[in-house]
């Protein structure tokens, strides 16, 4: 299309000033450092995502692996809501019959391969998804509450809790002025040297130490915290079967269980009282509030976790569905933050072969 003469009757536009250049050049600026920010590519004394990431890695990252609560197996079943179930809350999930779970079964720590019987923390991932396509994600674990308070609290933790390479076992003094500035992770630390360790997976209870809101029908809210209480009887696991039990006893464990028919827990309610903290998850609510049995989870398959269904699934605890909202636990977002970072991380080495094949990982598992 030709370009029309310049028309004479109208004067040329003025050049735009260059005080109004620069401002546009100064917003410009503005956002795109904004953004940078929040990526993590500047100010790296801030903590992001990432950075909290690498240091659940330890400068140690296995290619294909969640980052946190690596080695676990996949397992499925259902869950039922109980009677009162619906009167806490409108989701889908405790008025509908029966639910769909797939999950994952897992313990503590970065390494895949690690000894079961020498991980303290034993964990619970669902995905609950309802008839009308609503998901309800949880990630519970064995600890009654977090050992910190912040984000930047439990930071500062896993880069005191790394072992130091001449010793093999970390800092005493760093330890020691991490425990200064966040006491409340003393409570935690009585926990893991007093409770006793539980035999299997199938007999421990899985705890989700944030608080959310549970919305009902009319409208009103209630802060609570959930935990999946065992039917299977508490066992204990003595040191002497810690030394002697096999590599991967907890998988062989749920195996044999499973044999024998489903597993099941109590999906426990427990209701805040006005002045409890909500937004603390390392501080435990007193043991008289309101507790109700809203549901049965019945787990009744497990496969490996190369090539079973848990695999590709972030077990994101903010993907709730209508009827559960957050609260403004700072822990609860990080959490969804770091997920989200390790998700991506593994995702992106398997895409480009970084990863060890799913067929070498299970053989792997078998063979041990």
């Amino acid at each position: 299309m030709p370009t029309l003469p310049p028309d004479p009757l109208m004067p040329p536009k003025p050049p735009m000033p260059w005080p109004a250049l620069a401002a546009i050049a100064t917003i410009v600026l503005l956002l795109a450092t904004a953004f940078a920010w929040a990526a993590g590519w500047i100010g790296r004394d801030r903590l992001t995502a990432p950075r909290l990431v690498d240091a659940i890695e330890g400068g140690k990252p296995y290619a294909g692996f969640r980052r946190a609560h690596s080695k676990g197996v996949c397992v499925a079943g259902y869950f039922e809501p109980s009677t009162q179930a619906a009167a806490l809350s409108r989701a889908q999930v405790f008025s509908q019959p029966r639910t769909a779970v797939q999950g994952r079964l897992s313990i503590g720590g970065a390494d895949p391969y690690a000894l079961d019987a020498q991980a303290r923390v034993r964990s619970l991932a669902l995905l609950l998804k309802t008839e009308n396509g609503q998901e309800w994600r949880m990630a519970m674990n064995s600890f009654p509450f977090f050992p910190v308070s912040t984000p930047a609290g439990f930071h500062k933790q896993l880069v005191a809790s790394r072992p130091d390479p001449a010793t093999g076992k970390p800092d005493p003094a760093k330890m020691a002025a991490f425990l200064a500035e966040h006491p409340e992770a003393k409570r935690f630390q009585a926990w893991a040297k007093s409770a006793p360790w539980s035999s299997s997976w199938a007999n421990t209870a899985y705890n989700g130490v944030n608080a959310f809101r549970f919305v009902d029908a009319a409208g009103r809210e209630r802060f609570v915290r959930w935990s999946m209480e065992p039917q299977a009887p508490f066992e204990p696991l003595s040191e002497a079967e810690r030394q002697q039990a096999n590599p991967d006893y907890l998988r062989e464990d749920l195996q044999a269980r499973l044999q024998q028919g489903p597993l099941r827990w109590n999906l426990v309610i427990v209701e805040a009282a006005p002045g409890d903290p909500v937004d603390d998850p390392s501080q435990a609510w007193p043991e008289n509030r309101p507790r109700h049995i809203a549901g049965v989870l019945v787990l009744k398959t497990s496969q490996p976790q190369a090539t079973g269904q848990c695999r590709d699934v972030n077990y994101d605890p903010t993907v709730v569905p209508d009827g559960i909202a957050l609260s403004s636990d700072p822990i609860l977002a990080a959490r969804a933050a770091t997920y989200s970072v390790s998700f991506n991380r593994r995702e992106r080495e398997t895409a480009r072969n970084q990863a060890p094949p799913a067929t070498a990982v299970t053989a792997q598992e078998a063979a041990r």
